[in-house]
């Protein structure tokens, strides 16, 4: 063995500290930052998501105690238990965390494109589509595609409809979101026409698509949106780490080697394949992508742009929503859309009154 072959490779230079109020996560040569705050709230939300969700599992019409909540999931204790629990219940608590979060990702992505906090993917007429869709595969069409299928057709077509009007992306998404608009507002006569002239019958069997509901939600669309969220979620985090970049001007955001227009393109594919896998599964469920990036980013600061709190959030406003839905006026139930109206529309109209003096970070 020669000298050199002896020698001791050279020690790697120390890693640079991490930036204050980060966490450093390194692995071999890489490594990554983690916004302390930021996954704070994160934790935060997810402890409230799952104490909503025991709660959701033991109230309603008929109350099962919370001790017996988790065995009565899995299929384990008094059959009464059982089938509240298991079979009424889970289902729609499960869509509910899915639609939630999927319009919660949608919102973030979307208002962190065009820093506009009332763009949302009923701007670009997601909701109004789909339920056009939805509606006419009930009162318009006959035909054995259910309206879940219709509504994510909805969606599509009203964003290739705003794409293609507005010619792309634009700067900053904001072409984009202001033909949404018109799109959506005609989509959404559309809807009011065929209700209007459908006999009663049919009109009831396609209201729930008209506010948006977790009843009796199918478990394919459940299961087609938990997948396209798993494929998403992951792709929005990189995103909202380049959207931080385009808050900077488009030449230095280019000098970085980031690709603009890609990156517009792309936020807006993610936020129209999200939004539209949760309006097939649950209808449109109204500004619950407007509440869900806000409660998110007040927790979280300014630094970062809260994919993953978002996605949190919406699913606790959802399941809030439900909750309340169920409870609130029993034995009545009131759809999850209508609560969530009335429970964003005062923020709405704040929002609308000020937004004039507040920017987002």
């Amino acid at each position: 063995m020669t000298a050199a072959a002896a020698r001791p490779a050279p020690p790697r230079p120390a890693a640079p500290p991490a930036p204050p109020g980060t966490w450093r996560l390194a692995h071999r040569d890489r490594s990554l930052l983690v916004d302390r705050r930021a996954a704070t709230a994160a934790a935060v939300l997810a402890v409230l998501v799952a104490a909503t969700v025991a709660v959701g599992l033991a109230l309603g019409t008929a109350s099962v105690p919370l001790n017996r909540t988790l065995p009565a999931a899995f299929g384990v204790g008094e059959a009464r238990d059982v089938l509240l629990v298991q079979q009424l219940r889970l289902p729609r608590i499960a869509a509910g965390l899915a639609v939630g979060a999927a319009l919660g990702v949608s919102g973030v992505l979307l208002q962190t494109l065009a820093r506009n906090r009332l763009a949302t993917p009923d701007t670009v007429g997601l909701n109004d589509g789909a339920t056009a869709f939805a509606t006419a595969s009930v009162v318009a069409v006959s035909t054995s595609i259910t309206p879940s299928a219709f509504a994510l057709v909805g969606s599509a077509t009203a964003a290739a409809l705003a794409l293609g009007l507005a010619g792309g992306a634009g700067r900053r998404g904001y072409r984009f979101l202001v033909v949404g608009l018109g799109v959506g507002a005609a989509l959404g006569a559309v809807t009011q026409l065929m209700l209007a002239r459908a006999p009663i019958d049919e009109a009831n069997q396609a209201f729930p698509w008209s506010v948006g509901s977790l009843n009796s939600r199918s478990a394919t669309s459940v299961t087609v949106l938990a997948v396209g969220l798993a494929v998403a979620l992951p792709v929005a985090v990189v995103l909202g780490r380049r959207l931080r970049l385009l808050r900077l001007a488009d030449a230095v955001v280019t000098g970085l080697g980031s690709r603009v227009a890609r990156v517009r393109l792309a936020v807006i594919g993610t936020a129209v394949v999200t939004a539209g896998l949760a309006v097939a599964t649950a209808g449109p469920l109204g500004l619950v992508a407007l509440l869900a990036p806000e409660i998110a980013r007040k927790a979280a600061g300014p630094r970062v742009v809260p994919v993953v709190g978002a996605a949190l959030a919406g699913a606790l406003v959802v399941l809030l929503a439900d909750l309340l839905g169920r409870t609130v006026a029993a034995p009545l139930e009131l759809p999850a859309g209508l609560v969530t109206a009335v429970v964003g529309g005062p923020y709405l109209l704040w929002l609308l009154l000020t937004t004039r003096t507040r920017r987002m970070p």
